[in-house]
């Protein structure tokens, strides 16, 4: 009886508090019992391990492809991965295309509840562009066109992604593999938007995954997972709508708030949930995309000059201002 309460009241909290955008089955998630997670151990304060080196001044072509991935058997996780590939910039990314030579660093990006992989392409695209290999696990219980479709499963989500992490870096290892020789296996992020937002927290919270050097949170919250960051220091980055109507600003900025490593928050007095984002146009993504950028060659690739132009991307176009404690 006390299994069933808990449920409900986390998926109360969740639906109450707009977690995401879109509509669930709330009679299948107040049915399903939350997944039991061990108490995190305290965060380290100190500084974050930043690797001193220098992000590519080039842009590159994109390559795209599909990993069919499968965790514990039961869970299918096909994810989409963009990554830098020979040939001219700009343009479509190509499939299955000549990856780009050098060693570049891994990105793992969750998308929100109803969402998937590419409806964030405009964003991962730039990264991939800019020198990262950008990995999207599109997930079994709160993808577009899941079957049953259940917002707890956020909490499974962290070990998703980083089962899918494990697998893509072995892909620099494997013989025949056209990402053989070209990730940087040790220089790793996650970012996440709304219920990816959630799970990309919770791999810093009780699910912390130490593989992980920073974290980016897209109009995300802790329900579920907490604010018990752990483990090494990993610079943070918020970025959230004031005007969101589906998680509010404030809920995002109280999680801000707990993170005691290197943060900053980007805020868009007029962004709402991220539909600029979803769309792939206009300033606030420009924005978004630029400010986020210079933080993964910072805080991945080491690039010190990076960090300074941090603030520099926010301020363009006088559509989001930055709390800047990096």
């Amino acid at each position: 009886m006390l299994r069933r309460v808990v449920s409900v009241v986390v998926v109360s909290v969740l639906f109450g508090g707009g977690l995401v955008g879109c509509s669930a089955d709330r009679e299948a998630a107040e049915r399903a019992d939350p997944p039991a997670t061990a108490a995190a151990p305290p965060a380290s304060p100190s500084a974050p391990a930043i690797p001193a080196g220098s992000a590519p001044e080039q842009t590159f072509a994109v390559g795209v492809r599909q990993l069919r991935l499968n965790r514990d058997g039961d869970r299918p996780l096909p994810v989409t991965v963009w990554y830098p590939a020979d040939g001219r910039a700009g343009g479509k990314p190509a499939r299955e295309a000549t990856a780009a030579a050098g060693r570049f660093p891994v990105v793992m990006f969750s998308h929100g509840l109803g969402g998937r992989p590419d409806d964030y392409d405009a964003l991962l695209v730039s990264w991939a562009a800019a020198g990262f290999v950008v990995a999207a696990p599109t997930f079994p219980n709160t993808s577009r066109g899941a079957g049953d479709r259940n917002v707890l499963d956020v909490l499974n989500q962290p070990a998703d992604v980083s089962y899918a992490l494990t697998r893509v870096l072995a892909l620099d290892a494997r013989d025949g593999d056209p990402l053989r020789g070209r990730l940087a296996t040790d220089r790793v992020a996650a970012a996440g938007h709304s219920a990816g937002g959630v799970t990309t927290l919770g791999l810093f919270t009780a699910g912390r995954d130490e593989r992980l050097a920073a974290g980016i949170v897209f109009a995300g919250t802790a329900l579920g997972v907490g604010t018990a960051f752990a483990g090494a220091a990993a610079p943070q980055l918020f970025v959230h709508g004031e005007a969101d109507e589906v998680v509010r600003y404030a809920a995002g900025k109280a999680v801000y708030d707990k993170v005691p490593w290197p943060k900053a928050m980007l805020s868009l007095p007029d962004g709402d949930h991220g539909r600029a984002l979803l769309r792939g146009e206009g300033a606030a993504l420009r924005v978004v995309a630029d400010t986020t950028t210079e933080f993964l060659r910072w805080t991945l690739y080491g690039d010190a000059d990076a960090k300074e132009r941090i603030p520099t991307a926010a301020a363009r176009d006088d559509v989001a201002t930055l709390d800047n404690h990096l």
